[in-house]
């Protein structure tokens, strides 16, 4: 019998990797059908399309804590978003309902509550966001990456499962990333990213220490979409791309180190692969909680942005780059703190509720 599923969320590609994971371990236990529900306007469409899964968007408002003008468009925009998910989900008849956080994820996850399908919500960081709480009082199951998160929700229907990983992640190649990036052999690789949006800051900071990287090491900078920026006399050992999909898995394999913002998704990659890490998370963020977790626990490197220039950035890359034990031992704390297998926990809660 065919296991039909609702996927949403998006704005982010964070929130949309730990859905399509799931998606992944379902799909390899036995007929499903799914449906994407995502933004018109976020990378999530071009990661859900590359794995052949429709995708449908519907309008939503950004759930921001703070003023912005756009606020006031979105009070039009979220039960606009809830009356076209509403519509989604009653064309398509779902038998369960999935995501794991994003203001992507409310108005067809509500929708799904609405129409009586069951739904289950993924907490992948340690501090639950805005559409996490907003969703956690309708979910059918809650499942959660830390046990200290366990006691932001209902502990009859919440359970512990740690993060999933897509699997072109954990069979990813960094012979692959050599060829399709360009990379010179034997010369180590310094990748950076800001997510899947990117992080203008973050950006202005590996801009400017390229030129000071490049002499002994190669640098690949994810700046997300329509943020690239100049850096000038980087050579040609620094490398520029907007967005990867397909690719990512491959340059992260491929790399020494990664310089990143501290979404759950990202850390979970990392952590899956082994990879030593500098995390400079998002000023004023859940990323400083996820970023305080993997720093105590010796997997990763954490750096405050306010407290930041390029020429400080550059000589902490080239330090760790320099202190081969210090970096293995990174990268084992990191593989030690989020086990594999989370994506088949979460595919069991799923089914189980499905058939409940």
């Amino acid at each position: 019998m065919t296991l039909r599923v609702l996927l949403a969320g998006g704005g982010s590609g964070g929130s949309s990797a730990p859905v399509l994971a799931v998606a992944q371990e379902l799909r390899r236990r036995g007929e499903c059908e799914f449906l994407y529900v995502g933004t018109s306007t976020g990378p999530e469409r071009e990661l859900v399309e590359s794995l052949h899964i429709p995708f449908r968007s519907v309008s939503t408002g950004k759930l921001r804590r703070y003023w912005d003008v756009q606020n006031l468009l979105d009070l039009i925009r979220i039960p606009l978003g809830l009356a076209e998910a509403v519509a989604v989900v009653r064309g398509f008849r779902p038998q369960v309902a999935f995501a794991a956080g994003g203001f992507a994820a409310v108005p067809p996850l509500l929708a799904a509550n609405l129409l009586g399908v069951p739904t289950v919500v993924h907490q992948q960081d340690v501090e639950p966001g805005l559409a996490n709480r907003i969703l956690a009082p309708f979910a059918t199951r809650i499942t959660v990456t830390f046990p200290s998160s366990l006691s932001h929700f209902p502990r009859h229907k919440t359970r512990m499962t740690g993060n999933p990983v897509r699997e072109e992640v954990l069979k990813a190649s960094p012979g692959e990333a050599g060829s399709l990036f360009g990379l010179e052999p034997g010369i180590p690789l310094v990748l950076a990213t800001g997510g899947g949006t990117g992080a203008v800051g973050l950006n202005q900071l590996v801009a400017g220490a390229a030129p000071s990287l490049t002499p002994t090491t190669q640098l690949l900078h994810i700046t997300g979409r329509g943020k690239s920026m100049p850096a000038p006399a980087a050579g040609p050992r620094y490398r520029q791309l907007e967005f990867l999909a397909e690719g990512m898995g491959h340059a992260l394999a491929a790399s020494t180190l990664v310089v990143s913002r501290a979404g759950l998704s990202t850390l979970t990659e990392l952590a899956a692969l082994g990879k030593p890490s500098i995390l400079i998370p998002m000023p004023g963020s859940h990323q400083n909680a996820n970023a305080a977790l993997f720093a105590r626990e010796g997997a990763a490197l954490l750096l405050r942005e306010a407290e930041l220039d390029s020429e400080r950035l550059a000589g902490t890359i080239l330090g760790l780059m320099a202190d081969t034990a210090r970096l293995e031992e990174m990268a084992d704390r990191a593989r030690a703190l989020m086990p594999l297998g989370a994506e088949s926990r979460i595919a069991d809660e799923i089914v189980a509720v499905a058939r409940g």
